[in-house]
C-alpha cells in the first residue's frame, strides 16, 4: 500500500469516528478483498471466508470508534479478522468433536500430492496456511514483525521464529524443483 492510500485510509478512520456512513462505506469496500484473502489464507476456505468477512466488517462498523490511532486502523482490522477466524476454527471444533473422535480411532491416509514446484505461488501453496499468512502479511501487505504480532496475538520473537521457519520451507521447496 502506498503512503497516498495510507493516507486516505486514516482520514476515512477519522470521518468514520464522526459518524460519516459515507466514508464507512468506503473505508469498508477498500479493505474487503484484503481482509477476505487474509481469511482465506488462515481458514482454507473461501466459501467461509464470506463469512468470516462479514462479521469482521461488522465489528469495525461497531468499533471504529476505538481506534485511538487510525495509522493503526490495517493492523486493527487484521487482528479482527484473524481473532473471528480463530473463532470460526473453535466453533467448527465443537460442532465436529464427535467426527474427530471417530478419525482419531481410524486415521485416514491423506494422499500427497506428486506434483512439482513450478514456481514460488505454487511453492507457496504447498506450505501451510499459518506459513502462507506470515509470508502474506510480511511481503505482500507490508506489515512490520511488530505489527504482525499484533495482527496474531503472538509475541514478536514467535513471529520471527515462525518467519524464519517458513522461509527455509519456501526455499527447500523451491531447491527440490530446482535440482
Amino acid at each position: 500500500m502506498n503512503h497516498r492510500d495510507q493516507i486516505h485510509d486514516q482520514w476515512l478512520v477519522l470521518r468514520c469516528q464522526e459518524a460519516d456512513a459515507t466514508a464507512l462505506d468506503e473505508l469498508l469496500t477498500r479493505w474487503q478483498e484484503r481482509l477476505w484473502r487474509h481469511a482465506v489464507r488462515l481458514t482454507g476456505d473461501s466459501e467461509e471466508a464470506w463469512d468470516i468477512l462479514q462479521e469482521t466488517m461488522m465489528l469495525i462498523s461497531r468499533r471504529i470508534g476505538q481506534v485511538a490511532d487510525p495509522a493503526a486502523f490495517p493492523a486493527w482490522a487484521y487482528r479482527i479478522a484473524t481473532n473471528q477466524c480463530r473463532d470460526w476454527f473453535r466453533k467448527r471444533q465443537r460442532r465436529h468433536r464427535s467426527l474427530e473422535e471417530y478419525f482419531e480411532q481410524q486415521p485416514a491416509e491423506r494422499p500427497r500430492d506428486p506434483g512439482t514446484v513450478l514456481d514460488v505461488q505454487a511453492a507457496l501453496r504447498q506450505l501451510s496456511g499459518p506459513q502462507q499468512t506470515l509470508l502474506n502479511l510480511r511481503y505482500e501487505e507490508g506489515f512490520s514483525v511488530v505489527e504482525m504480532a499484533d495482527i496474531l496475538g503472538i509475541p514478536a520473537g514467535t513471529v520471527k521464529s515462525r518467519l524464519f521457519t517458513a522461509r527455509q520451507q519456501l526455499r527447500s521447496l523451491l531447491e527440490e524443483h530446482a535440482s
